[in-house]
């Protein structure tokens, strides 16, 4: 049987984090537990390390994204398992998870389902987020925000250089993985109300969601955003010139403009996916 890590990314947790490590422990006995502290000032390390996991420090708050950067490369298991520190999720569902990681699977994502996001907003978001990321991929993906997975250490490793430091890492390596071919499965869990206050803005961390979507896109078909937009440069243009030539019977520099405006945007997006597969082909 591979050897299984547990990474628990967690800030500010004291009051629930203890119990999350001990359902660890108690279901997983064998598996290394690791909580990664992102600049708690709530003494959510000690009560950590005092329930059993074994405890690394940020001391200021890098982001959930680094948090779980740094529990894979601190994990020795040959499988890594994440789970939120914040009571949500319950570690006797890996099981399932796991289960889908012998039958040939790379990673295994624990899909919610629309009674378990945290309010209307975050409803809201995470379906735009699949919506995009189902048209991009041309298959379903119905949770790509959940924290809640298993993965091969190796391969997960493989793109730590590529994720970011906060609240979309969950994104980003699920694109990565579908983007080099590892198969991918989502599993339904069910997942409690969290404890606690959210570290999720909802203004600011909003717009930032927002560039996500395109990050998205051009982390995994550039050219599935960039011809759409030439393509709509091209018809502005070919229309303008009908236009302008069955009134004034003349070719004007606005059509020239977006003409060319549509050239160059379907050159940037041919360049994007040309450093879009060289990226992965290291992988």
């Amino acid at each position: 049987m591979s050897s299984l890590s547990i990474v628990i990314p967690a800030k500010n947790e004291s009051a629930v984090i203890g119990d999350v490590v001990k359902g660890a422990r108690a279901k997983y006995p064998q598996a290394e537990v690791i909580v990664v502290d992102d600049g708690s000032d709530d003494g959510t390390a000690d009560v950590a390390a005092n329930a059993g996991a074994k405890v690394l420090r940020h001391p200021e708050s890098l982001g959930n994204g680094a948090a779980v950067k740094a529990g894979a490369r601190a994990a020795s298991g040959e499988i890594i398992a994440f789970m939120d520190g914040d009571g949500q999720h319950d570690a006797a569902e890996f099981d399932g998870l796991l289960a889908r990681l012998d039958e040939g699977f790379d990673m295994v994502i624990g899909a919610r389902d629309s009674g378990s996001h945290a309010n209307f907003g975050r409803l809201y978001a995470n379906g735009v987020y699949n919506v995009v990321a189902s048209w991009l991929t041309g298959r379903r993906i119905p949770d790509l925000t959940s924290g809640f997975r298993v993965a091969r250490a190796e391969l997960f490793r493989r793109f730590l250089y590529l994720l970011p430091n906060g609240f979309s890492y969950p994104t980003t390596i699920t694109m990565a993985f579908l983007r080099s071919g590892y198969p991918i499965r989502f599993e339904p869990i069910p997942v409690a109300k969290r404890v606690g206050k959210s570290h999720i803005r909802p203004f600011k961390d909003g717009l930032r969601f927002l560039v996500i979507i395109f990050k998205i896109a051009t982390l995994y078909a550039p050219l599935k955003i960039f011809a759409p937009v030439a393509a709509v440069f091209f018809t502005t243009g070919c229309g303008w010139y009908a236009y302008t030539y069955a009134t004034m019977g003349r070719f004007t520099n606005m059509s020239m403009l977006l003409f060319s405006a549509s050239v160059i945007v379907f050159l940037i997006g041919l360049i994007s996916e040309q450093i879009t597969a060289l990226t992965y082909s290291k992988t």
